[in-house]
């Protein structure tokens, strides 16, 4: 329930609750939805039943192991269940990113001077906060989207996740393309970690210019002149900054803030974080073309209605309005290596997990969400549908000015590579 990470955004947690509101000094490029997106859906009723259906996902799975007796999560003294709870569900302790704004429902154990950790892989989030009561975790489940979970992080009572429904109150609607989910925010806050809704940046995702992101947020990595509004607490930080560029930017660690031993890891990875953002809103759009999906053909018995729809989900698969890096980005190594060897890999050894980091986030310009156990969960006729409309593209069949940007090479590559390493492809692709 987090809402600044949206657990990320919204893990039992609001996390990555929100997206950014106002911009400070320039208009901040975004990725255009489609209309109605804003708009809270009526998951709840026929036919997607969001609160009846048994999720399948991770954390689901993990909880029913725990019932079942057949594990025990291991109590650490420092952190409670947190490091058994992240090897169980594979998340990698340098996945670390601190947020120290109060975007939490557990916010009054919230400061600058005790900030709460996220972690991530592809599907699962957790958030830590140093004396909280609870973990806050939450899952991109193949057909429900983002469900939101706690888990009582004392040493009584033995390890138990359950179901929080209570975070679809910021993790349901608006902020999350009117589906459950999570979401980033970029919101300034005064010294005690409060919010200052004037000072609030919105829709943080793939396409916010580096400028826009990060207020109420620790961040470390070396980005050379390009400024975030991370590390930046209260209002003369702020106007020191506007003065000073790069104050307190480009750092490699975060002793000079606070006791970085009650966390982890002494860092809350640059790189970490802009692979966050851009998976957040990737498992939104799978959840939302999902939900319309089901919705519509329940309705008229056809997917028409739906192009605005697929529209945005295939430009931001594929990056096309993504903000563009001014200087290199050097995050944690630790992280970089561990996110791109999980591949897959072609026969040129080429992975859409490659970073590029110069221009842009990834060297080639696809979402390895396309590999995701949600993408491929989507119904039928809109999966289909989407992957002939991405195939046409790459292949330049499909020459819609939306997707003018995408380089030749680029396309030829992600073609390349998605006929090698995504096995359930349609033949068409292979020939």
């Amino acid at each position: 329930m987090t809402r600044n990470f949206g657990f990320v955004g919204g893990v039992a947690m609001r996390v990555l609750c929100g997206a950014a509101l106002l911009h400070l000094g320039h208009p901040a490029a975004r990725c255009e939805d489609f209309q109605g997106a804003s708009h809270k859906m009526e998951y709840e009723g026929e036919p997607v039943k969001y609160l009846d259906q048994t999720p399948a996902n991770p954390v689901e799975r993990l909880q029913q192991r725990l019932a079942a007796g057949e594990l025990n999560l291991a109590f650490d003294e420092r952190f409670g269940y947190l490091p058994a709870l992240l090897d169980e569900l594979k998340i990698p302790r340098s996945s670390q990113t601190l947020v120290f704004s109060k975007t939490s429902l557990q916010r009054r154990f919230i400061t600058p001077d005790n900030p709460r950790a996220l972690f991530f892989n592809d599907d699962v989030y957790v958030g830590f906060t140093p004396g909280a009561p609870a973990l806050e975790v939450s899952a991109a489940d193949p057909k429900l989207g983002g469900v939101f979970y706690r888990l009582n992080n004392q040493s009584f009572g033995g390890a138990r996740l359950a179901r929080d429904q209570d975070c679809l109150s910021c993790h349901g609607g608006q902020r999350s393309l009117g589906v459950p989910g999570h979401f980033v925010r970029s919101i300034g806050t005064d010294s005690t970690g409060e919010l200052d809704g004037q000072m609030e940046v919105k829709d943080i995702d793939q396409c916010t210019p580096i400028a826009d992101r990060w207020a109420g947020w620790f961040v470390t990595g070396q980005h050379g002149a390009q400024t975030h509004r991370g590390n930046l607490i209260g209002a003369e930080a702020f106007a020191r900054a506007a003065k000073e560029t790069n104050y307190l930017g480009n750092l490699t660690e975060l002793s000079g803030f606070f006791d970085t031993k009650k966390h982890l890891r002494s860092t809350s990875d640059i790189t970490a974080l802009m692979v966050m953002e851009h998976q957040v809103k990737m498992h939104n759009y799978i959840t939302r073309l999902s939900f319309d999906t089901q919705i519509t053909t329940r309705m008229y018995g056809h997917i028409r209605y739906l192009t605005s729809q697929v529209n945005a989900f295939l430009r931001y698969l594929l990056f096309t309005e993504e903000a563009q890096l001014t200087a290199p980005i050097v995050g944690d190594a630790d992280y970089a290596q561990g996110f791109t060897s999980l591949g897959p890999f072609d026969a040129k050894g080429r992975s859409l997990r490659d970073f590029d980091l110069q221009t842009r986030l990834f060297k080639h310009p696809c979402s390895f969400l396309i590999y995701s156990e949600q993408f491929d969960a989507l119904p039928p006729v809109i999966r289909d549908h989407i992957l002939k409309r991405l195939h046409a593209i790459l292949t330049r069949q499909d020459q819609d000015p939306q997707f003018a940007s995408l380089a030749p090479a680029d396309r030829q590559a992600i073609l390349e590579i998605l006929r090698e390493t995504k096995p359930n492809l349609p033949e068409y692709w292979r020939k």
